[in-house]
């Protein structure tokens, strides 16, 4: 019953900043570590940015100093601070979250994506 909704995708100018939230439900948020996807047209998904398992932080070479991973427990929400934002960068962002290691269940969750443009 895990459920992650993305939100905060939209058109943004070159140089331009977006803040992309990922609500989760439906597990104990502390439990999992949650992370950013995206998906360019005919690419493969790739990672963006994800905390380790370990309470670190890991970025796409491309987006480090550029994008921000934040998680607030409490609210149960991930976020994604994206500045300095390039044509590039235009992709579906998607929401990840892996869990416990429980008999029988799934690891690996994902949102249903939420679309960022970047163009002048």
């Amino acid at each position: 019953q895990v459920q992650l909704v993305e939100s905060g995708g939209g058109l943004v100018q070159p140089g331009g900043s977006l803040r992309l939230s990922c609500a989760a439900s439906g597990m104990i948020f502390s439990f999992y570590v949650m992370g950013w996807y995206r998906q360019a047209p005919g690419k493969q998904r790739e990672l963006v940015a994800r905390f380790t398992s370990g309470g670190g932080t890991n970025y796409e070479d491309s987006v480090k100093g550029r994008f921000t991973i934040s998680r607030d427990n409490a609210r149960n929400t991930v976020y994604l601070q994206m500045n300095s934002l390039k044509p590039e960068d235009t992709a579906v962002y998607y929401c990840n979250a892996y869990g416990p290691n429980i008999p029988g269940a799934r690891r690996d969750y994902w949102g249903q994506g939420t679309q960022v443009t970047v163009s002048s």
